[in-house]
């Protein structure tokens, strides 16, 4: 049994995604301060805390709702990496290492709502 979220390996890669996609959107145009590189931040936080949120709730059901909200951010955070990688917004291997991340990520998110719906 784990004693914190912190502990989660899908809590600990999504930390390492949020801290790659700031270090990402850091080479962006500064004219996108206010859009693509604001949404994609608030996108990445977005799955780390909806994890640590889902895992102090009490009831099965609303943690496998927040996981599912993690999911959907990270959906989001792929869409916008899709954008910004058109736009050329930097050199496209600087975007391989989140791009990697959030596919690890979605595939623990996906496998985590499973084993969770596999206890109701």
């Amino acid at each position: 049994m784990l004693n914190s979220y912190q502990e989660l390996t899908v809590w600990k890669k999504s930390i390492e995604l949020v801290t790659e996609i700031y270090s990402l959107t850091n080479l962006f145009p500064k004219a996108e301060i206010y859009g693509i590189t604001s949404q994609m931040r608030r996108s990445a936080i977005s799955i780390p805390s909806n994890i640590a949120e889902g895992y102090t709730r009490k009831h099965l059901q609303e943690y496998i709702q927040f996981i599912r909200i993690a999911f959907g951010s990270s959906a989001e955070l792929e869409t916008q990496l899709i954008i910004s990688k058109k736009l050329g917004f930097a050199p496209l291997e600087k975007f391989e290492k989140s791009e990697r991340l959030l596919i690890e990520v979605k595939k623990m998110l996906n496998k985590m709502v499973a084993s969770l719906m596999a206890k109701l």
